[in-house]
């Protein structure tokens, strides 16, 4: 029996057991991720989400206790404190998120040891969707930034529980983690974009100019952290009250990071543009709505780790193009130039926008 076959033996047998048999099954549009989805239409009318992650298609999450040399040797999971996919990871993050109040999907049945879980089914009203389709997103965004007021005035714990037993680390977005998410940009834009060559000298540099940045950005990890906060992860559910109004998804690698880091996710979304108009209001309603918060102090970190994340996927994209051959990555990399600039005109990055200016020409950034 091929892999494929012996898979889909393992789903219909979980879907048995989940008293679920029946239900009609239909793919769903897949990410860059290793999962993949299914809507499930049963015969009362309603509909469930099954989520499919195969076990071992990634390198392991990375141990609470592990030291930098020890995720090193696990791989980049580790490296960077994400969770692999993991199917405990979902149901522990989405009990806590709705023990908060928030519109994460109930879990109908899970099976982590196999990968896979049965959701409730949000719809389709997926943010960017809604806006492509004409609604005024100006509600949406503040939505989404009230959700996130929400999450911030949240003592995030160390460890999420589910029932059963279920329960995963809520990690530090630690100097590892930023590291690894720095080191992206050289080590990957150059087999893009072969016109760059940064040698010794130039990655150094790089390393020193982000090394403060780091250190900064991690002794604030102190709010839980979505990690993918953007419109294509985000749920518009009107009929709900308040916060609970904006459905989240792809929350498994959540980690305890600093509040800037989901709002550059919102705010420098590399799948749509963000126009400076809506930045500038949705900052403005995060301050109305957080007036605890020091408005000069935070517009400097969220620049300074906005630009550190749009450079990670940057690099991210890059290895999508060059190592796993989704040329359509490239289409999306303009947009995250363009918010780029708009974090290095904060003077404080003087250091970074010279680096960039010197090292990767206006032709290479596109």
């Amino acid at each position: 029996m091929g892999l494929s076959s012996q898979r889909e033996g393992q789903k219909a047998e979980f879907l048995r057991q989940a008293g679920l048999a029946d239900a009609q099954r239909v793919a769903l549009a897949g990410d860059a991720s290793t999962r993949s989805y299914e809507r499930l239409h049963l015969a009362d009318g309603t509909s469930l989400i099954l989520m499919d992650q195969p076990p071992k298609a990634e390198t392991a999450p990375c141990p609470p206790d592990a030291t930098p040399e020890a995720r090193r040797a696990a791989g980049y999971n580790a490296l960077a404190r994400l969770a692999a996919g993991r199917v405990d990871a979902f149901v522990a993050t989405a009990a806590w998120l709705r023990g908060q109040g928030l519109s994460a999907p109930e879990i109908v049945a899970h099976d982590a040891t196999q990968g896979l879980a049965v959701l409730e089914d949000l719809g389709d009203g997926l943010f960017a969707l809604l806006i492509e389709a004409g609604q005024d997103e100006a509600p949406l965004y503040d939505d989404a930034i009230a959700t996130l007021v929400s999450l911030h005035a949240a003592a995030p714990p160390s460890i999420l529980e589910a029932p059963g037993g279920v329960a995963w680390p809520l990690l530090d977005y630690d100097e590892v983690a930023l590291k690894t998410a720095g080191d992206l940009l050289p080590e990957w834009l150059p087999k893009l974009r072969p016109e760059l060559h940064f040698d010794d000298a130039v990655v150094a540099e790089w390393e020193a100019i982000w090394a403060p940045i780091r250190a900064h950005g991690a002794a604030g990890a102190s709010v839980f952290c979505h990690r993918d906060y953007h419109a294509e992860n985000l749920i518009w559910l009107p009929e709900r009250l308040g916060p609970a109004r904006v459905g989240l998804l792809d929350f498994q690698d959540a980690v305890r990071a600093h509040p800037a880091w989901d709002m550059s996710m919102l705010l420098h979304d590399a799948r749509r543009d963000v126009s400076p108009e809506r930045e500038t209001a949705a900052l403005a309603r995060y301050f109305e709505l957080r007036p605890q918060v020091d408005r000069e102090a935070f517009l400097a970190d969220y620049h300074a780790l906005g630009a550190l994340n749009i450079a990670r996927i940057l690099g991210i994209f890059a290895r999508l193009v060059t190592r796993d051959g989704k040329p359509r990555y490239a289409a999306f990399m303009p947009r995250l130039w363009t918010y780029l600039d708009r974090c290095l005109a904060d003077p404080s990055l003087a250091a970074l926008k010279g680096w960039v200016d010197a090292n990767i020409p206006p032709g290479a950034r596109r």
